[in-house]
């Protein structure tokens, strides 16, 4: 079933406010394309009244040809009527590729904006929005977008066009008979409305039901579902919702197909009764009161009558395109004005000599206003050095690395990088300059090679192996039969946990970052994957500042300073000997959570 001409209550409930405004932002779209724009224009006009043509040849045709008998008439308006038919489809191709091509641009145009004001948007827009409705805001409504530009606005054109040239042509004829048909067409088309929308309510509600029926047979019959309904023996429960369900769908389904064969007899009905009453009309004109108008000129006017049923119909239903048209452009225009949340900054400070003095000033943050996540919380990390973050979970340690790079900006206090506010830094100067090695490591459908590349794209054979020996995956790629050319899958499923967090390692080595970020690391793994990430990792801490975050001891021992975070706040810092002695929560952590064996 192709697309409805009606309206679900949800898009009733949905229709934008059309204004002004609005309007002249939709057509802004079109003003780089406005030269082809108007020649579309003028090609749907001559093919819309080139079309009309034939029907209006008609009436030469019986008159000067089949009546008078003239052979030579016959073939020239038959030919004249082929020619202009062809004509005018020919003049429609050409129109159709003007009109995708405005679209196809229009619509590129588009996804090129949407993508970009996307790429500028926070962290905090894409975990608080669905994905799946922004992917469907960048898919499905641009090219719903399309589809208006090539059907709705030029369907409208035409149909009117169409529509002007046959009540011209009628009434030139004769204005009785066309005045009868201006009655006619509408009798025939809002009864015809009426039965399509009691036809597609009911066709919604057969599919509200089916869906139903779907989700019990989903449930009632996987294998978890089963096993469920044996162990509660609600086997005739679940007998017996599904044969309500379907004997609902047996009774929507006949009043459907029922409300088809209306449907039909409604639309046969009014299109018979049409012609009927002009020919009854016309011959009443020409037998009784001695009406100049002609047999030809009768069957024109039926001919046009004919040609008149589909626009209108169509123009009665336009309204519905318009509005769904209004609303696919409101949706796109709602991410469009999103504020991005983390900008660049106004004169921004550029990065020459990267140290990567990292301070944290009083600084208050929190997500949601009723659920402070970071409460005054100071400290510094000094180039060279490592500085280790623990606690609970959800005590706020992702939180801290994530203001770094400004994924999100505190909400008071200040972090500064090398001595200036990071809000007044290059973005870009400020996030290449942090690399971060997280626990949920994202590889791009590729190969090893194509991810490596990511962090710098100019990359040699040799730096790229290099960066590899140094994050201890080296081994595991030369052993594989395309090396740097295997492919690893989307998201790295092809991978283990700990050849993928190697490999992000080695392409956070080839970024080259002055500051290293390590995001429990290693906290998904098992012991040898953790070993070998681990033999990776402390040559890094080690030479390069760097920031560790970590459930497992054996993470941060190497560390400068370990910092204890608890419901927001310092509770303890100090070195790993002073935390253990202290008694406090890093012993308790240590004792409960961390690694046992490890030396004091």
């Amino acid at each position: 079933m192709g697309r409805s001409s009606f309206m679900t209550a949800e898009e009733k409930s949905k229709v934008p406010k059309v204004t002004k405004a609005l309007l002249k932002r939709v057509f802004s779209y079109l003003k780089p394309y406005r030269f082809q724009l108007g020649l579309g224009v003028l090609l749907i006009i001559i093919s819309s009244a080139l079309s009309t043509m034939p029907s209006i040849l008609t009436g030469k045709i019986i008159d000067d040809g089949l009546i008078k008998q003239n052979m030579k008439a016959l073939v020239f308006y038959i030919l004249l009527s082929f020619g202009l038919t062809l004509g005018a489809g020919l003049i429609g191709v050409a129109q159709n590729f003007i009109n995708t091509w405005i679209a196809q641009h229009t619509t590129y145009d588009m996804r090129n904006q949407m993508f970009r004001h996307l790429q500028t948007m926070s962290q905090r827009f894409f975990t608080s929005n669905n994905q799946g409705d922004i992917i469907t805001r960048m898919t499905s409504d641009i090219d719903g977008v399309e589809r208006v530009i090539t059907n709705t606005f030029s369907s409208i054109l035409s149909n009117s066009i169409t529509l002007v040239v046959a009540l011209i042509a009628m009434y030139q004829r004769n204005w009785i008979l066309a005045t009868i048909g201006i009655v006619i067409v509408p009798l025939f088309a809002i009864p015809t409305r009426k039965a399509g929308e009691n036809r597609w309510s009911l066709t919604q509600k057969a599919q509200e039901k089916n869906d139903e029926i779907n989700g019990i047979l989903n449930e009632s019959l996987s294998v978890s579902g089963q096993l469920l309904v044996k162990l509660f023996g609600k086997e005739r429960y679940e007998y017996n919702r599904y044969r309500h369900a379907n004997r609902k769908m047996i009774r929507l389904n006949i009043r459907q197909n029922m409300a088809g064969r209306w449907f039909f007899v409604i639309i046969s009905t009014f299109t018979n009764i049409g012609p009927m009453l002009l020919y009854f009309v016309g011959g009443l004109l020409m037998m009784r009161y001695d009406s100049s108008l002609t047999v030809g000129d009768i069957s024109v006017m039926v001919a046009l009558l004919s040609r008149m049923y589909m626009p209108v119909n169509s123009l009665l239903n336009v309204q519905v395109d318009w509005m769904r048209s209004m609303a696919l452009f409101s949706r796109i225009f709602e991410y469009l004005d999103m504020k991005p949340e983390i900008e660049q900054p106004k004169d921004a400070v550029k990065i020459a000599d990267p140290k990567g003095n990292i301070v944290f000033d009083h600084v208050f943050f929190h997500y949601d206003a009723d659920r402070p996540i970071l409460k005054d919380v100071s400290f510094e990390l000094k180039p060279g050095k490592s500085i280790a973050i623990v606690g609970p979970s959800g005590s706020g340690k992702s939180t801290i690395i994530n203001l770094i790079p400004r994924l999100y900006d505190v909400i008071e206090g200040s972090v500064t990088f090398d001595g200036t506010d990071v809000r007044r830094l290059d973005l870009n100067d400020l996030r290449n300059s942090i690399g971060i090695v997280s626990q949920e490591t994202y590889l791009f459908n590729g190969t090893i090679r194509d991810n490596l590349l990511y962090a710098k794209d100019d990359a040699t054979d040799e730096e790229m192996i290099e960066a590899c020996r140094k994050a201890n995956i080296y081994d595991f790629i030369a052993g594989q039969e395309t090396g740097l050319d295997t492919v690893v899958g989307n998201r790295g499923l092809k991978l283990s946990g700990g050849e993928k967090q190697r490999i992000s390692i080695a392409r956070i080595l080839l970024k080259d970052p002055t500051v290293f970020i390590f995001d429990e690391a290693t906290s998904a793994l098992d012991s040898i994957s953790e070993s070998k990430i681990q033999e990776a990792i402390d040559p890094i801490i080690k030479s390069r500042t760097s920031i560790l975050i970590a459930h497992r001891l054996s993470t941060i021992l190497a560390a400068d300073e370990i910092l204890v975070i608890k419901d927001g706040t310092i509770a303890e810092r100090g070195t790993h000997k002073e935390l253990v002695s202290a008694g406090g929560v890093y012993q308790e952590l240590y004792e409960t959570q961390f690694e046992k064996g490890v030396p004091q």
